[in-house]
């Protein structure tokens, strides 16, 4: 487990993430409660999810019918945050429960709710519930990384990571590179800032 130290020293190589053009740096299946694999590649669904995880088969508690949250369909994660929390080791990287680590700033100002992710030949949505740091999470990495990832800077930058839907299926692969589909006038905005 990484000390506070450790983690804050990680910062800069954290926000030197891309804006745009990132890649997928691992795909991740959780087939049962507890259960991880990686992947090269993965089908997305678009009422499943990510095929073969078991999001579909996961009450909620933060919706009204108690069944899966259509807008925590999938957790996207910095990977660069991923891999210092889990000291660059990939099977450690695995176990913070995300399905799709991306070398992209998921930021809220780089990503507000309602943006576009394509990658591969799906297109995903970031959605506005917050994804925070569970039990789980705290029993993988420790106090110290929920303490920085519920950061004032943490949570800006969704160090812990973000919900997202899939709202055209397709095939991702580990590599593929990610395109933010931005509004015109959050490109304006952009441009301008």
């Amino acid at each position: 487990m990484l000390t506070m130290v450790d983690l804050e020293a990680g910062l800069d190589h954290l926000r030197a993430a891309p804006a745009d053009g990132g890649t997928v740096d691992m795909i991740v299946r959780r087939p049962a409660n507890g259960a991880r694999e990686i992947l090269d590649e993965a089908t997305l669904d678009l009422t499943v999810g990510l095929v073969g995880d078991n999001w579909k088969d996961r009450p909620s508690r933060s919706s009204a019918d108690g069944k899966p949250h259509p807008d925590k369909q999938l957790t996207v994660m910095n990977a660069r945050c991923a891999a210092l929390l889990a000291g660059g080791d990939r099977e450690r990287m695995a176990l913070a429960g995300d399905q799709l680590y991306l070398d992209l700033d998921i930021g809220f100002d780089n990503l507000p709710a309602g943006t576009r992710l394509a990658i591969g030949t799906a297109v995903i949505e970031i959605t506005e519930p917050p994804h925070t740091g569970c039990v789980k999470f705290r029993k993988q990495f420790g106090v110290e990384a929920v303490r920085f990832v519920n950061s004032k800077e943490g949570k800006a930058r969704r160090l812990r990571g973000a919900n997202a839907k899939v709202v055209q299926p397709g095939v991702v692969r580990q590599g593929d590179v990610i395109s933010v589909l931005r509004s015109d006038a959050r490109e304006s905005r952009a441009a301008a800032g």
